[in-house]
């Protein structure tokens, strides 16, 4: 853990499409990656993986920040973070935020989504209704990595799911208004577009307010940016206070994203990424002068 006491800028960030490219690869974002180190400023994942997947990315690129798993479902905070303990602590960011922090391993972990089990009841409820959904949970390793792309050792960790059901509409997306309004019925959302993501009442902005509001006890003056691609990242970006949006394959911004008045990056992917940072560190800097 780095000195949170000098930090005056605290980064956000979606990997998907956002971090990662297509192959997802985060090489073109490294020069970026490397200054956020230097600066020591923490780069919060928030991502809708699991928390195997994003475990195995922050080894990867040497991040020891708290992280948001599966849409905003749960957020873990390695011991000893913020210098405080979480649990039972009465911590001002966690009343009335409905999350309890309970130790699990190294972390203390603030759960906010609804459990797998009952995602995948609804899920079978709407195949019982006639729909036709495929979940992650429905699908092998094997069948999930041919449908995403992913490696098979990253797919075997997208199935260790605990608060978001990825499924997959194999019908007319006229059927999208029904399910949304079935899961709204049982108090579940349903997002996303193409890959649907099924969860309870959570997102990543709730779970980034919550961790903003721990960071905030802490540190004087501090700004939040957040990045991301997507419609899952809109309550993300919301809660922040420099939203910045990176370009889809093929140059163009979401549909759901653009005209949102958020900053656009200017590139795809993990190269909008890069730049997206270095203006954020260039304007950090900006207000230390």
């Amino acid at each position: 853990m780095h000195s949170l006491l000098i930090v005056s800028l605290v980064i956000f960030t979606d990997l998907d499409g956002t971090l990662l490219d297509g192959a997802y690869s985060f090489l073109p974002a490294l020069p970026a990656l490397e200054a956020l180190r230097r600066a020591s400023v923490p780069c919060v994942i928030c991502s809708s993986k699991t928390r195997r997947e994003i475990e195995y990315y922050r080894e990867s690129l040497r991040n020891g920040e708290p992280f948001i798993c599966e849409n905003g479902g749960a957020v873990f905070v390695p011991d000893g973070y913020f210098g405080f303990p979480l649990a039972g602590g009465g911590r001002p960011a966690l009343k009335g935020a409905g999350a309890t922090a309970v130790r699990e391993g190294c972390y203390e972990v603030l759960r906010l989504g609804e459990t797998y089990r009952e995602l995948r009841l609804a899920l079978t409820a709407f195949r019982a209704s006639g729909y036709r959904v495929t979940g992650f949970g429905d699908l092998t390793a094997e069948e999930i990595a041919a449908r995403t792309g992913l490696p098979i050792n990253q797919a075997v960790m997208a199935k260790e799911r605990e608060f978001d059901e990825p499924f997959y509409l194999e019908t007319d997306d006229r059927a999208e208004i029904e399910i949304a309004e079935a899961a709204r019925q049982r108090g579940l959302r349903v997002s996303g577009r193409g890959l649907r993501h099924l969860t309870g009442n959570s997102d990543k902005g709730r779970a980034a307010t919550i961790l903003a509001g721990l960071f905030k006890e802490i540190l004087c003056r501090v700004t939040f940016a957040a990045i991301g691609d997507g419609p899952t990242d809109l309550p993300m970006l919301g809660a922040v206070d420099r939203p910045i949006i990176v370009q889809r394959p093929g140059g163009a911004y979401d549909p759901d994203l653009a005209g949102e008045g958020f900053v656009e990056a200017g590139g795809v992917g993990p190269e909008g990424w890069k730049r997206a940072v270095m203006m954020l560190l260039e304007e950090d800097a900006g207000r230390q002068e």
